[in-house]
């Protein structure tokens, strides 16, 4: 059985039709000072499957998450596997300053004593998180699904990291469709100046697609995308895992010239186009 949480509805009977499971029906509400009602409408005998996004507004989605699991607990369902797509307060994954709270500590502990015996993620921000853990976690990779959609778009694009960091992500994605990667790399031209452009590859007249795992506040895609188009780009499109996308994110990308941005839906957002039910119910048929 399906539960899907407020974050994850869509996504939860998106899981439930892959698997040809049955999506159990929850009751949630807020009462006047905010606090949060959830009651479980159908009895679950034989496991359950709790897919709930833990991103904005992040404490109220891990309440209710948390409410979840302790009612399946006391309710004696032993088996419960929860598929958080984006893995809420996991930014801090070990301590930098004395006395700092590591919060995806702290997220592990929460889940794993609600009752949580197997988690599924998608592409955490620190792949370390799942050593917090006593219980399996799967950390997918939802290269995937974004690779068969940008090859749909486009015949042969240049796949580009905006930074060292997300090179992964764009060799995967390249090996997927079997297209040239390339990343953002600053050279330092004197002192005062510093000069940032893909690294191997001249991207004039291509199309380029810009991947990373997350999408905040935009900043790192803008500055891409400006230096893309300064060396004469075709096209440009963004992609990303986590359409996190705070206040004005969107509205500034698009302003710096990109074609369009492609959003999984491990987040509700506007560019959620592309699903990650797919690759999560074939897990679940595997564990």
């Amino acid at each position: 059985m399906i539960i899907g949480g407020s974050a994850s509805q869509k996504l939860a009977a998106k899981i439930a039709w892959e698997l040809e499971d049955t999506l159990c029906p929850v009751e949630t509400r807020k009462f006047p000072d905010g606090e949060r009602y959830l009651r479980i409408k159908e009895d679950v005998e034989d496991g359950a499957v709790v897919v709930q996004s833990t991103g904005y507004p992040q404490d109220e989605n891990l309440i209710e998450l948390f409410l979840i699991l302790k009612t399946l607990q006391d309710m004696a369902v032993e088996d419960v596997k929860v598929v958080i797509p984006y893995f809420g307060y996991g930014r801090q994954e070990r301590r930098f300053k004395d006395f700092e709270a590591v919060s995806a500590s702290i997220m592990a502990d929460m889940i794993e004593f609600c009752g949580a015996s197997e988690l599924l993620c998608v592409n955490l921000h620190e792949d370390d998180i799942r050593d917090f853990f006593d219980i399996p976690v799967h950390n997918l990779s939802a290269m995937q699904p974004l690779a068969e959609h940008i090859g749909a778009k486009f015949e042969d694009p240049v796949i580009v990291a905006p930074d060292k960091g997300a090179l992964s992500f764009a060799e995967e994605i390249a090996g997927i469709l079997g297209c040239e990667c390339d990343h953002m790399e600053k050279t330092r031209i004197s002192p005062e100046k510093v000069e940032t452009k893909p690294k191997n590859m001249d991207v004039k007249g291509r199309d380029t697609v810009i991947i990373d795992d997350i999408i905040s506040t935009g900043g790192t895609i803008v500055n891409a995308t400006n230096i893309l188009r300064k060396h004469g780009a075709e096209s440009v499109v963004v992609s990303c895992v986590h359409p996190v996308l705070v206040g004005d994110a969107l509205l500034k990308i698009f302003a710096a010239g990109v074609d369009d941005v492609i959003g999984t839906d491990t987040l509700r957002s506007d560019v959620s186009t592309v699903s990650i039910a797919g690759i999560v119910a074939q897990k679940l048929r595997e564990i």
